[in-house]
């Protein structure tokens, strides 16, 4: 079983390649997933379990082209780990891009992920979907 921190990165690396399906396998069955951002994004929502987090990770690719994704900086804990980051990403439909700086806390429980709070700077994002 991972630690906390491993599995986190292990996350990351799995969104990196693209490989939702992996992604998803490291998660709880009842993980809940939240988003806090701009609030014409669609993926600012809140979702339960692997399905309807299947279906944010879609919402996500058709509203932004992610350029650069970067996590910055990893705080862990027993069971969970903040991790802060930057990303360069275009705005879909508008084309503009953005780039801002994002907080990601992530809860861990029996060797899984059981729940992702995510934020970020919410300005540059509206601004690029204006």
């Amino acid at each position: 079983m991972a630690d906390p921190l491993t599995l986190v990165q292990n996350a990351y690396g799995a969104f990196g390649r693209g490989d939702i399906p992996a992604l998803l396998q490291m998660l709880t069955d009842d993980v809940r997933w939240q988003f806090v951002g701009d609030r014409n994004a669609p993926y600012t929502a809140t979702v339960v379990g692997h399905g309807q987090v299947g279906e944010w990770f879609g919402s996500v690719a058709a509203s932004d082209d992610i350029q650069a994704f970067e996590p910055r900086q990893f705080l862990a804990g027993a069971n969970h780990v903040t991790v802060i980051g930057w990303e360069r990403s275009i705005a879909k439909p508008s084309g503009k891009p953005f780039e801002c700086e994002w907080v990601h806390v992530w809860r861990i429980r029996d060797g899984r992920i059981s729940s992702f709070w995510g934020m970020y700077d919410t300005a540059p994002v509206a601004a690029a979907r204006a």
